[in-house]
């Protein structure tokens, strides 16, 4: 390992991707310990210290992408999820509105319009997000009905001061990732969100370690070896659908004759689906949350809700989120993946699946090979997503087992990616990748 490290900095235009890449992460990390104006910074940490840190439905995900920025309330407390959120509202706009997709189909350009558009988005996200968390902070209701004290000062000016400073530190995120896609080393905005995931593991597994033992950190590290290792080969894993293309002349020249593949992977979705899921889930919770009447007499339906919608180890709930991740991977591959247009484009270069015909066979050949590869996917990611609230059920650690879940979905996706960017530069200088 310490060689092929040794290797990548030999480089030096590497060398400079990859200082410039961990100098913007620095400063990421460093931005989510600075508490945002107003905040009483020694109530918060008793907060936490108290146990009342805990969160869940869409504030975990943005806790778990801010690297615990959240429950700081710092100035990168919202982190990178509101530019998640709108890469995927555009990406999914581009079905219902046809001016998106075609700025989508026109290359360059449209591309740029599109990336406009969603730095718009983002920060009105932002403002909403922004918002939403200090309303819940001063409510109580993010670290608990006793620590609703949080802020110095809760006037107007200064609750506005504290929604602009937070909307501003999520456009400094977006510039950052964006700095880092660039100039730096792999996509920025993965790379955001794998610094701020990987920073919580120490903690967590100390906390284990601490709180259940030293034999259920051994078993806890064990798993996740497992873990990691199956969720490499499922994201490694692909079905590939050979293409033959025929020999046509241009002008002198003969083009095409040769064979390839179509790499269609088992898990298309990424870990859009688990967030889809988590946010919807969390609805029921936000609004049954907003309707509990100042007399304290609480609605049956808001009861119910909070018996069975908002707490991760029941069985209604694990069932809920593993249909929700099943449904929603079926969906947004539909929407990312269009047989009909990869077959248009194999059939205007001359391209054909051996023994079926171009046109609409090929799409429906396509259809049936997505809709029977997206059922393991989607089990896949049900299961993995589940495994957190397995642990809370079985040791009662969900907030620090690390190894399940988004966190380690993005820790491996984005790890894989980043090595395979690396090791593809350092082959255009010396032929030589990152691992021998």
């Amino acid at each position: 390992m310490f060689s092929a490290i040794k290797r990548a900095f030999s480089t030096p235009d590497l060398r400079n991707k990859l200082l410039f890449t961990l100098a913007i992460v620095a400063i990421y990390r460093l931005g989510s310990f600075i508490p945002a104006p107003f905040v009483n910074y020694a109530n918060v940490r008793a907060c936490l210290n108290a146990g009342n840190g805990s969160v869940n439905g869409i504030y975990e995900l943005v806790n778990l992408f801010s690297g615990g920025a959240l429950l700081q309330l710092s100035i990168f407390a919202l982190g990178i999820m509101p530019y998640i959120t709108a890469s995927i509202i555009t990406q999914l706009l581009r079905v219902v509105i046809p001016r998106f997709e075609t700025l989508h189909k026109e290359g360059q350009a449209g591309q740029s319009k599109l990336t406009q558009y969603t730095r718009y988005l983002t920060i009105g996200l932002g403002l909403l997000q922004s918002t939403t968390l200090i309303s819940v902070a001063r409510q109580g209701a993010l670290f608990g009905s006793n620590c609703n004290n949080v802020f110095s000062d809760t006037s107007w000016w200064a609750i506005s001061l504290m929604i602009i400073t937070m909307t501003a530190g999520t456009g400094v995120i977006m510039w950052l990732a964006e700095l880092v896609t660039e100039r730096g080393v792999g996509n920025g905005m993965s790379l955001l969100i794998f610094a701020s995931i990987a920073a919580r593991f120490p903690a967590s597994l100390g906390s284990i370690g601490q709180t259940k033992g030293v034999e259920a950190l051994l078993g806890v590290i064990a798993v996740g070896v497992v873990i990691v290792l199956l969720v490499i080969l499922v994201e490694q894993s692909q079905r590939r659908i050979p293409v033959q293309y025929a020999k046509r002349m241009v002008g002198k020249r003969s083009y095409g004759g040769q064979s390839t593949y179509l790499p269609i992977k088992v898990n298309m979705a990424g870990v859009v689906p688990v967030i889809f899921a988590s946010s919807l889930l969390y609805l029921p919770g936000l609004i049954a949350q907003f309707n509990r009447p100042a007399d304290g007499k609480i609605a049956a339906w808001v009861i119910w809700i909070d018996q069975n919608l908002t707490q991760g180890d029941d069985p209604l709930y694990m069932l809920m989120y593993f249909l929700l991740i099943i449904a929603f991977t079926y969906f947004y591959v539909s929407i990312t993946f269009n047989p009909e247009e990869v077959s248009e484009n194999m059939k205007q270069y001359g391209g054909f699946i051996p023994g079926i015909r171009a046109g609409r066979p090929t799409t429906e050949y396509l259809e049936y090979v997505l809709s029977r590869i997206t059922l393991p996917g989607s089990l896949y990611l049900g299961i993995v997503a589940l495994i957190p609230l397995i642990a809370l059920t079985l040791i009662d650690a969900n907030s620090d087992f690390p190894f399940g879940g988004t966190s380690i979905l993005i820790i491996v996706g984005v790890g894989l990616e980043t090595v395979k960017q690396i090791s593809a530069q350092m082959q255009q200088r010396n032929y030589e990748g990152l691992l021998k």
